[in-house]
């Protein structure tokens, strides 16, 4: 049909397409003409973090980029608040720079999306480079300069003094660092940037006001000192004093109001005499000698009032008056520290070790020997304890039932406990077979034939002590006693070592060496000893651990002993005077 019978309608909408296929033609056209102009470059006069990569291509922008801020990229990020540096380390901050990205940011590299051209067409100047957060790692970065800033704010507080006068802590701002804002601060400023990036730091203020402590102050503080707190315990009923909770009570400030708090470890010091009244303490098991050996007493449980509790249970009738201030509370079980099963745990059975020592009549020696021994007797050594001779036995003195007598075979001092290293001595070689660990012992200046071959213990007071340490799984009980001498025989020490046999211990020794001949001394006064002298030597005593049930030695020990030469004495008197002769 002829447009001259084509009716008006028509003819609109033949124009309307035409218009439109006009449009897409020269949009078409821009878009073509656009793809040529742009190409694959970035734009002319870009910049990224200083750096020109205006008309590069892609590849040569990211090479630029790479090798211009290469160096910058590890450069610490400077934070400054009110004089004080900070700075944080981009790697352990989570910030890392993406140069694809950024370029492609810029402009570089052909794009088809004409969105993306036309952000192109209009990208010019500073481009700001791509970032990539690692938010964990940021924010962590940010908390640690957080917790050097931060200062909480103070609420106000209630405290009491034993009479029930009361003291009002006022309150205090604080400020705390804006983490979010900081964060996003520094991602922003990381390569763009020089000048230190400033902290936003928010004021905290307290949650409770003046009105809030009036009201407490009335309401709570005035009927919790009004008077004692009854408590009703199991079997007795008891007053709480004033004198005896207030110190221990305040009234902390949070979420808008006060609120009763009680100090614990104030508590405990100010109902002390209360729970002494109260408490049963529990009893340990103990490990003692029987006739049959060893036998366990068992623990016994105590009971006490927990503090603790004692808070809980008052803090609810702390706002009552009158009658109303009664609470009914329990005590609580109080565990030995020592159970019976832990004594059975230390296997104390069977005698492990044994040693015995003769000594001659002597009414000192019964005395001070016996007294020693029952000073030790019963002693218990969990595993890792170290047993000290001077700390059992205590000084010797008349007072802790010793005596005077010679504190060596062949001296003629006498001194307060002669005679107790027969005892330690025997501990010594007891512990020494039982393998038991060597802590501190001390051989006798000139050796004494009486004891064994370098395992003799000499013992002082103050000075010189015995010490061995149970290195064993095992718990050890010592048992010691003497059999007193009399007019006719002599008496023995004797000392056992009960527990479960750990270790078979055999002492072997060395030849003497070193030998050192004594010097002789002529004593001319008529109280002169003779004494036959001895020689002074070394020798070297060995202790050989094999695990009880096994074939094998273990480990062996060396212990060096020293002694000094004893001197010979021959008397030699003076010669008596003959009578004078008389003139004629």
């Amino acid at each position: 049909m002829s447009d001259l019978y084509a009716t008006s309608e028509e003819r609109d909408r033949r124009g309307v397409r035409l218009a439109i296929l006009a449009l897409a033609g020269m949009l078409g056209g821009l878009y073509l003409v656009g793809l040529l102009f742009i190409g694959a470059s970035v734009p002319d006069n870009t910049r990224v973090a200083g750096v020109g990569i205006g008309g590069l291509s892609h590849d040569e922008a990211v090479e630029r980029l790479e090798t211009e801020l290469g160096h910058r990229v590890d450069d610490p990020i400077q934070l400054t608040w009110q004089g004080k540096q900070f700075q944080l380390d981009p790697e352990e901050a989570g910030l890392h720079l993406d140069v694809e990205a950024t370029v492609r940011a810029a402009g570089g590299g052909r794009s088809w999306n004409p969105v993306r051209m036309t952000e192109i067409l209009l990208t010019s100047g500073e481009v700001r480079p791509v970032i990539d957060v690692d938010k964990q790692a940021l924010d962590a970065a940010v908390a640690g300069i957080a917790q050097q800033i931060d200062v909480a704010a103070v609420e106000p507080r209630v405290v009491f003094a034993a009479g029930g006068e009361r003291t009002v802590l006022q309150a205090r701002s604080g400020h705390a660092l804006d983490r979010r804002a900081v964060a996003d601060d520094t991602v922003a400023a990381y390569l763009r940037s020089d000048r230190p990036v400033q902290l936003q730091i928010r004021a905290v203020e307290p949650t409770v006001d003046t009105a809030d402590v009036n009201r407490a102050l009335n309401d709570v503080a005035a009927p919790a000192i009004s008077g004692p707190i009854r408590l009703r315990l199991p079997n007795r009923t008891v007053d709480l004093t004033v004198p005896q909770f207030a110190p221990a009570l305040s009234l902390q400030g949070r979420d808008g109001s006060l609120a009763p708090t009680f100090d614990i470890g104030r508590l405990i010091q100010t109902t002390h005499v209360l729970r002494q009244q109260i408490d049963v303490r529990p009893q340990n098991a103990r490990v003692v000698l029987r006739p049959g050996g060893p036998a366990i007493v068992p623990s016994r449980p105590g009971r006490r009032l927990v503090p603790a509790n004692v808070a809980a249970a008052i803090s609810p009738v702390l706002t009552s008056t009158g009658a109303a201030r009664t609470v009914q509370i329990g005590t609580s079980t109080w565990e030995a520290p020592f159970t019976t099963e832990d004594a059975r745990r230390l296997g104390i059975r069977r005698v492990v070790s044994s040693q015995m020592r003769s000594f001659p009549s002597a009414g000192y020696l019964n005395v001070n020997l016996r007294r020693a021994t029952r000073l030790v007797n019963g002693t218990v050594l969990k595993p890792g304890d170290t047993f000290s001779f001077n700390e059992s036995v205590g000084r010797r003195t008349p007072a802790n039932g010793f005596t005077r007598g010679n504190a060596q075979r062949r001296g003629s001092a006498r001194s307060p406990g002669g005679g107790v290293s027969l005892v330690s001595t025997a501990l010594f070689n007891a512990a020494f077979f039982a393998g038991l660990g060597d802590v501190e012992h001390h051989n006798f200046a000139v050796y004494n034939d009486h004891y064994p071959l370098g395992r003799d213990a000499a013992v002082g007071w103050p000075g010189a002590d015995l010490r061995f340490k149970n290195t064993t799984p095992y718990g050890v009980l010592i048992e010691s006693w003497i059999d007193r001498s009399t007019s006719r025989h002599g008496g023995k020490v004797h000392v056992r070592m009960w527990s479960t046999k750990y270790w078979n211990v055999m002492a072997g020794k060395a030849q003497r060496f070193n030998v050192r001949p004594p010097d002789r001394t002529f004593d001319r006064s008529r109280r002169c000893r003779a004494q036959p002298g001895q020689a002074g030597f070394d020798v070297v005593v060995y202790r050989f651990f094999q695990r009880s049930g096994a074939d094998k030695v273990d480990h062996k020990e060396r212990m060096r002993a020293s002694y000094l030469p004893s001197d010979r004495v021959i008397c030699h008197p003076r010669p008596q005077r003959g009578p004078r002769g008389r003139g004629h």
